[in-house]
């Protein structure tokens, strides 16, 4: 009897642990991280379990962001010293559907274009693609450059996703205000 109490507290453990370790359930908390490592609290997103995807709802901390019109158009930015970094809500269809294999939806919703502190307006090949990671119980987006050109038309009918990864350019984390987004 003692064996089978083992057992089941081990199980149980191990059940519970792999809860715990899934980056996909629960809310969680979204950050920007600079490269020193500060974070910004941009958003929580909750992920509702449904088979083999996930589906989920973000809920944006408008707090930290300030408003700006920018060559003709409304943008949430983050003001840097030097940078300030502006959501791009992606502007066509999205399922919001994850699965540990694709976060591309989650991804498409994180959509930012920065633009130096004193310009004036904004320069669409200046945007920022995280490309998300799951490690342990969070995921992990490291920053890629994108031309943001590419999603001013709508995408052939049926094309949900219309990013490639020949449009996604791996950036210097070093070159750029905030190199990361966790989601933990």
């Amino acid at each position: 009897m003692a064996n089978l109490l083992k057992t089941m507290a081990t199980a149980g453990a191990l059940w519970s642990s792999t809860l715990w370790a899934d980056p996909l359930a629960g809310t969680k908390t979204v950050w920007l991280v600079d490269g020193e490592g500060r974070r910004t609290e941009i958003a929580t997103v909750t992920f509702s379990p449904g088979g083999e995807e996930t589906g989920y709802a973000i809920d944006w901390n408008e707090d930290v962001f300030s408003d700006h019109f920018l060559s003709m158009r409304p943008f949430k930015c983050l003001e840097g010293p030097d940078k300030h970094w502006c959501h791009v809500p992606y502007p066509y269809d999205i399922r919001r559907q994850v699965s540990p294999d694709d976060l591309t939806d989650l991804e498409y919703d994180f959509l930012f274009l920065w633009k130096g502190a004193s310009e004036y307006g904004i320069n669409m090949w200046n945007g920022v693609y995280y490309r998300l990671e799951a490690s342990g119980d969070r995921l992990t987006g490291r920053l890629h450059e994108l031309d943001m050109d590419l999603l001013s038309a709508p995408p052939a009918p049926g094309t949900l996703r219309p990013l490639s990864e020949g449009d996604l350019h791996e950036a210097d984390p070093d070159s750029h205000w905030l190199p990361r987004l966790l989601i933990e």
